[in-house]
This record gives C-alpha cells, sequence and structure tokens, in this order.
C-alpha cells in the first residue's frame, strides 16, 4: 500500500469504552493514522469522542462524519465545533449531512423536510459564523436573528457535505470543502466524484468511509457484512443510493423478502459478490490492497471503519495502516 498524506479511522471502536481508546489511539498514531473521524446514530455523539481523542492526541486530524443538519440548531453546530477545534492542532473537519429519515424523524421527531434545502441553509450559516458575522438569515430551514460566533477558533473549521447522489455531490462540490462518501465499492468513486469535481478549479477532498471486516474467515465476514447490509441498505434512502449505482439488480431479491417480512431469507439473499464489493476483508496485505483501489479511484482520505472480530486493536490497527509491512 502507497502511503497516504492522509488515513483515518472511524471511532468510537467497537469493543471499547471511551476511556479504554486512550491506547488505541496511541496505537494509531504510532501506526502511522493521522484521522480520526467520528461518527453519529444512536450510540456515542460525533463530538465527545473527538474531543477525548484531540485532548490525548492534538497532532491528529479530527473529523466529523457526520453531524446530522437537523438534530441540533444551527448556532448549536457552529458552537461545538468551534470549541472542537481549539483542541487540535489541526483544522477540525466539520463534515455535516442530512442523516436519513429513521435518525430525524423516527427516532428525533423532528421533520425529515427537504434534505437539499437544510444543508445548503446549514452551510450558509457556519460560513457566516466562521468568518465572524453577526448572523440573521431567513430560509426554509429557519429563521435566526443575530447570531454571533463567541468563540471564533484559531483554525478555521473546514466543512464537508456527506453526499450520496447527483444534487448533494454537486452541492459538496460547490460549496463546501469536500464530500463524505460511504457505502460504495471502489469501483463506485470515479462514478460520484466526478459530480463533486465538476465545475472546480481544484480537487474537492473525497473522505470514505471504508468497511473493514479484518479476518480471513470468509464465513465469519459475510455474516457480519449481510447483517449489516440488510440493516442500512433497506432504509429507502440507501436503497435508493445502491440503485442509482447500478447494484439494484444485486440487492432487488434481499429488498423483495425485506419487505415482505421475512427476514432470514433477506439475509439470505444478500450475495457473496455485493458482499465483496461493500465490505473489505482477508488477510491484512489482502485488505491493505483492497483499500489501495480506493485510493488509486481517487479517495483522498480513506477512512477505515473496522469492525470488531475480537482481535487486539492495536494489532489490527497495526496491520492495516500505512506503515504496516508483511
Amino acid at each position: 500500500m502507497t502511503q497516504q498524506n492522509r488515513f483515518g479511522v472511524t471511532i468510537p471502536l467497537g469493543g471499547l469504552s471511551l476511556p479504554e481508546h486512550a491506547s488505541a489511539y496511541a496505537a494509531a498514531a504510532e501506526a502511522g493514522y493521522t484521522d480520526l473521524w467520528s461518527s453519529e446514530s444512536n450510540g456515542a455523539d460525533a463530538f465527545i469522542p473527538l474531543a477525548h481523542a484531540a485532548t490525548l492526541q492534538p497532532q491528529l486530524h479530527v473529523g466529523t462524519a457526520i453531524v446530522p443538519a437537523y438534530t441540533r440548531a444551527p448556532g448549536v453546530v457552529a458552537m461545538q465545533a468551534a470549541t472542537l477545534a481549539e483542541l487540535t492542532d489541526q483544522p477540525l473537519q466539520l463534515g455535516i449531512g442530512s442523516s436519513s429519515m429513521p435518525i430525524v424523524r423516527n427516532w428525533n421527531g423532528i421533520p425529515f423536510d427537504r434534505p437539499l434545502t437544510r444543508v445548503k441553509d446549514l452551510l450558509e450559516f457556519l460560513r457566516r459564523s466562521f468568518d465572524g458575522e453577526r448572523v440573521s438569515m431567513k430560509s426554509h430551514s429557519f429563521d435566526i436573528d443575530g447570531f454571533r460566533l463567541g468563540l471564533m477558533p484559531k483554525r478555521r473549521p473546514r466543512v464537508l457535505v456527506a453526499a450520496l447522489r447527483e444534487k448533494m455531490l454537486r452541492l459538496a462540490g460547490t460549496h463546501s470543502d469536500g464530500v463524505i462518501l460511504n457505502w460504495l465499492s471502489a469501483d463506485d468513486i470515479r462514478q460520484v466524484t466526478g459530480y463533486v469535481n465538476d465545475g472546480r478549479h481544484t480537487p474537492a477532498d473525497v473522505v470514505a468511509r471504508i468497511f473493514v471486516i479484518p479476518t480471513a474467515d470468509r464465513t465469519e465476514a459475510e455474516n457480519m457484512a449481510r447483517r449489516a447490509i440488510t440493516a442500512y441498505l433497506n432504509v429507502p434512502t440507501y436503497a435508493d443510493y445502491q440503485a442509482w449505482l447500478g447494484r439494484g439488480s444485486k440487492l432487488q431479491s434481499m429488498w423483495d423478502a425485506w419487505r415482505s417480512g421475512d427476514r432470514k431469507r433477506a439475509l439470505a439473499e444478500v450475495s457473496s459478490e455485493v458482499v465483496d464489493e461493500l465490505f473489505i476483508h482477508g488477510t491484512p496485505e489482502e485488505c491493505r490492497a483492497h483499500i489501495q483501489r480506493y485510493v488509486d479511484a481517487g479517495v483522498t482520505v480513506p477512512v477505515l471503519s473496522i469492525y470488531p472480530t475480537g482481535r487486539p486493536i492495536a494489532d489490527v490497527l497495526r496491520e492495516l495502516g500505512p506503515r504496516a509491512t508483511d
């Protein structure tokens, strides 16, 4: 695997409590990782694990992947970002996105209305806030009168957009510092980045969360991947995304089984081909070669999302990291 300027891992890591992460952060830095990125759904929030990491390893880049655009007021997003930015020696990477209907409406009781507009409005608010403006703006998404950020970080946060299909990908390219990608194969990268970079003078940062199951036991890997695929790719937003990528025919039988209520058959209908496209697994050497395919296709910051298999995480980080040797 060729050396990358940036190389990340998603935190929190499975199987560890947050206080137990101190040694994992140190192991990641030693193994050559430059970035720690959070995620947020119904577990740890997007900011606190990064604050913990930044106090221990302030030289690492930290980023949110993602902060949902609906579940915090715009001023709160700006304040949390500015606070976190004070803890790190690198510019904060603030990833925002629309999230999904189950998270926004079902779990948080907020209407999931016009997601493209909501993300665009939040981008404008954050840009003006980080410029030090007193922000007043009326939009479809919110009505704000006179907000001014009281804590201006020494290093301005960089704002990236999580995107799936054309309109959000173009928004990421035209209105933000980069794009965050998810649930796609190495072969899909060029299809999506074409929309991001269309019309840009310089290529955008391309951050991709890459799912890794670090085991050479194919049965174990496929079982774990199938559970994740059925849990995520039956959400309408992600199902539409996979169809747009051209994977609809491969997933249709799984979707049909799921909609009929037959969860067991839905798991069985996820093919090995789909697993191999969306998940990295195998020996450490095979995993590193597969990660490199994403980089070769245009990913500038690969961010591993590592599934726990019972092995010591320090060993896994070392075997998959930029400084790994066989």
